[in-house]
C-alpha cells in the first residue's frame, strides 16, 4: 500500500506550522549593514585591487580551459 500526501504552501506558512520563527527581518537588517559597511570602507583603491583579482583569476581559469580543449582536440583517437 502507497500512500501520497501533497502539501501546497509557502515557506513561511510551513515554517510558522513547525513553530520556526521568520529570520526575515534579520536577514534584512544583516544585509543593509553588510551594504552600509560596504559603501563606507571601499576606496577606489580597493574595488581595483578587487576587480584584478577576479581578472586574474579569470584568465588562469579561461587559460587552463583552453589547454584543456586543444589537448581534446590534438588528442589521437585509438583504431578501432
Amino acid at each position: 500500500m502507497k500512500i501520497t500526501v501533497d502539501i501546497d504552501c509557502t515557506p513561511k506558512e510551513l515554517r510558522s506550522f513547525f513553530g520556526l520563527p521568520d529570520l526575515e527581518p534579520l536577514q534584512q537588517e544583516i544585509m543593509a549593514q553588510m551594504q552600509r559597511r560596504a559603501s563606507e570602507g571601499l576606496s577606489a583603491e580597493d574595488l581595483q585591487q578587487m576587480m584584478s583579482g577576479w581578472m586574474t583569476g579569470a584568465s588562469t581559469g579561461m587559460e587552463q580551459f583552453q589547454k584543456l580543449v586543444q589537448a581534446a582536440m590534438t588528442s589521437t583517437k585509438p583504431k578501432s
